[in-house]
């Protein structure tokens, strides 16, 4: 089903915050030991709220409530499971415009691009709507004489998702509507720096319907996530963040004998040959490398220039005026055109990283370190900042650094760009641009990547494929949404039947 979403602003009344603990189906403040002051990205003099995280006890009592109310959501059938869905469908869509505006407020994003970021996470539910279809098993009757098998689809129990800052309700998205109708009951640990719009998903989950114990969140930090990850309760963890994390993550969880999927970092290559079309490459270029200022694991970080110094020069030179026509702005400004990064430590770890870059000696093309907002002076702002002369084994080439910084590459042909691309010890997405099926052939087959583009920037799957990357950039078997999901929150049974008494008559059934 297709979403009919306005993007125009309207006029809306700004929702109570839920910065507490969503257990047994009502919220309680925190009594951990750690109190977060959230603050405005493009403002940071304004404080959004104060978030106080869940004391180990609560987390004990969250995970309890959810083991409880297992067996009774378990028994519910799919269709009607499936009805709470297609409720909150309609919950999400009615109170779009809200939520994007609280995606706002606490991540900072663009107006635009927290509609998107919503948009992308309701897709996810609309493919979980039809959930009776996904959870058909198979049958094969006779597999021997009066012999019939059965493959059915079952629940896991009790999981639980740790999504990132960087995309506060698509990924919980990704995580929730699936595993819950799949009979699944879910805690939701949002990132500690932008937890409330995966609170407010929550409560529309629960406005829905959706008995008490089903959905849960649980507010909190490292602590509070390892917590969840070992309890014996819980069943299985969807954790999206940095590969560092990640790995972490999987490590702890699957010595516990927890069911994984850990989605890390990336360091994406962007390959432009000669016969690319630049007009109409460059946006995408743009919007891949400085959209949501670089702060997600899809963006272009390294831009790959082919063919000979000439050709190479007109992608860097057309790609460095796009770059520097960006906006810097608040996210609601719809002028705005770059957003700033979530907050002050974020900033400082990429000037960091373009620190390192000048000290490795890549050449500043365009550098974004000073660059301000003039209407919000106190605000987490790093322009758009390219490196040229950049080594492939230089820091920003290597490493993902997380903001609107971008590494160019130049390789004379693409078996060189190729050979770069796979180099790395990520392997999440690459675009290529061309008109040539023949180029586009060997990229698809060479590239060790999960999820490759052709001629779009940002190759995001759609909600009924699934997503991952390769080699660093997942732990795990089961990559995100789409069928891989449905296998991820769901175990196999079996079942090899007889009944005495149903031989066939010697003259046959008919």
């Amino acid at each position: 089903m297709t979403s009919q979403l306005k993007d125009k602003p309207q006029k809306t009344t700004r929702p109570t915050l839920h910065t507490g603990n969503f257990i047994a189906g009502r919220w309680v403040e925190g009594e951990g030991p750690t109190t977060r002051r959230l603050l405005n990205p493009a403002n940071i003099t304004e404080q959004v709220a104060a978030v106080r995280e869940a004391s180990l006890e609560q987390v004990d009592e969250a995970c309890t409530t959810a083991a409880a109310a297992f067996p009774g959501w378990r028994a519910t059938p799919a269709p009607d499971r499936a009805r709470f869905l297609f409720r909150f469908r309609e919950l999400i869509e009615k109170h779009f415009e809200d939520i994007a505006q609280l995606i706002v407020r606490e991540n900072g994003k663009l107006l635009s691009e927290a509609r998107g970021d919503l948009r992308r996470g309701l897709d996810v539910v609309e493919f979980a709507c039809g959930i009776s279809t996904l959870l058909m098993g198979k049958t094969l009757p006779e597999i021997a004489r009066n012999v019939d098998s059965h493959v059915a689809l079952e629940p896991v129990g009790v999981v639980a998702g740790i999504p990132p800052f960087n995309f506060p309700a698509m990924i919980p998205l990704w995580m929730m509507p699936i595993a819950v109708a799949c009979g699944n009951c879910f805690i939701l640990k949002p990132a500690e720096k932008a937890p409330l719009t995966g609170s407010r998903l929550v409560e529309l989950f629960a406005e829905a319907g959706l008995p008490e114990g089903v959905v849960g969140v649980i507010q909190g930090g490292k602590e509070v996530s390892e917590k969840l990850i070992t309890h014996p309760q819980v069943q299985a963890i969807s954790f999206v963040g940095s590969s560092a994390v990640a790995e972490a993550v999987y490590s702890l969880g699957t010595k516990h004998g927890k069911r994984v999927q850990a989605l890390g970092g990336a360091k994406n290559h962007l390959i432009v040959l000669p016969d690319a079309d630049l007009p109409r490459s460059v946006p995408a270029l743009i919007g891949a490398t400085f959209g949501c200022a670089g702060q997600r694991c899809l963006a272009g970080s390294v831009l790959t220039a082919v063919g000979d110094k000439a050709q190479q020069d007109a992608v860097v030179s057309a790609f460095l005026d796009g770059a520097k026509a960006l906006k810097l702005g608040d996210g609601l400004d719809e002028s705005a055109t770059l957003c700033p990064v979530l907050s002050t430590e974020q900033k400082q770890r990429i000037l960091a990283g373009i620190e390192r870059g000048v000290q490795e000696g890549a050449k500043l093309l365009l550098d974004g370190r000073n660059a301000t907002a003039p209407s919000h002076p106190h605000g987490c702002f790093v322009g758009a900042t390219v490196f040229d002369d950049v080594q492939p084994d230089m820091f920003i080439a290597r490493e993902e650094i997380f903001g609107p910084v971008v590494s160019v590459l130049r390789a004379k042909d693409l078996d060189e760009a190729i050979t770069l691309a796979n180099a790395g010890r990520y392997g999440n997405s690459v675009s290529l641009f061309t008109k040539s099926g023949a180029a586009a052939k060997e990229f698809r087959m060479r590239i060790q990547a999960g999820m490759l583009g052709l001629n779009l920037g940002v190759p995001a799957p759609m909600a009924f494929f699934s997503f991952g990357g390769w080699k660093n950039s997942f732990y795990g078997d089961l990559n995100a949404h789409g069928p891989d999901a449905v296998a991820f929150y769901t175990k196999k049974k079996v079942v090899t039947e007889r009944w005495f008494g149903a031989e066939a008559p010697k003259e046959g059934w008919v």
